[in-house]
């Protein structure tokens, strides 16, 4: 198996999906404003419930390219949102993809959190050079989300994808390795630091 270890930082962690967060991460799937800025559309409890299984199996696979971590609050481990991080199959690279919180997570406010951890273990553990994301256009509240992660505005790309009967324009940001380390805190160095020394659990 190929698990992440608990990555933990100063307001929330992230650690490897669970069988019993099956609720939880079907209801962000399901949720009509949860998934409006997902790029995908709203699924029913079927499409989630397999949506769910295949995260699940994310460990299993060899080579790993998908990373669906569950969002905790530190000292809870109900599952509150989820983060993850998509390998590309060329080159050194990553995007950044579903975040979402649950309405009043304890971890809201800090979302960008869970990003600075995947992205120190990527850095770090999968020794990728570059990790990118991006968001919808008119989602204005993410351009300081994604600042608050290391982040660079990079380009817009128009009518990427179609959800809701609409097309919609994603605004992409990147960060290469030398450049996010140089800024990375204490609690991320030690992941990236630490990267060959990791429990597998």
């Amino acid at each position: 198996m190929n698990r992440v270890p608990e990555l933990r930082g100063d307001h929330l962690r992230l650690r490897e999906l669970h069988a019993a967060d099956h609720e939880p991460f079907a209801r962000i799937l399901t949720h009509r404003v949860l998934t409006r800025y997902l790029g995908i559309d709203r699924m029913d409890a079927g499409q989630a419930h397999t949506a769910f299984a295949q995260s699940l199996a994310q460990p299993h696979t060899h080579p790993r390219r998908k990373y669906t971590l569950a969002v905790c609050a530190p000292d809870d481990d109900a599952l509150v949102g989820t983060m993850g991080l998509l390998v590309e199959d060329y080159g050194s690279n990553a995007m950044l993809t579903s975040l979402a919180l649950l309405p009043g997570a304890p971890v809201r406010g800090h979302g960008h959190e869970a990003g600075r951890l995947l992205m120190a273990y990527g850095f770090g553990h999968l020794r990728l050079h570059r990790i990118w994301a991006g968001h919808r256009s008119d989602h204005h509240f993410m351009p300081q989300v994604m600042r608050a992660a290391g982040l660079r505005p990079e380009a817009t790309l128009r009518q990427l994808f179609r959800t809701q009967g609409c097309w919609h324009d994603v605004t992409t940001y990147a960060t290469v390795a030398p450049e996010w380390k140089s800024q990375a805190t204490p609690r991320e160095l030690a992941i990236l630091d630490g990267a060959a020394h990791l429990d597998r659990v």
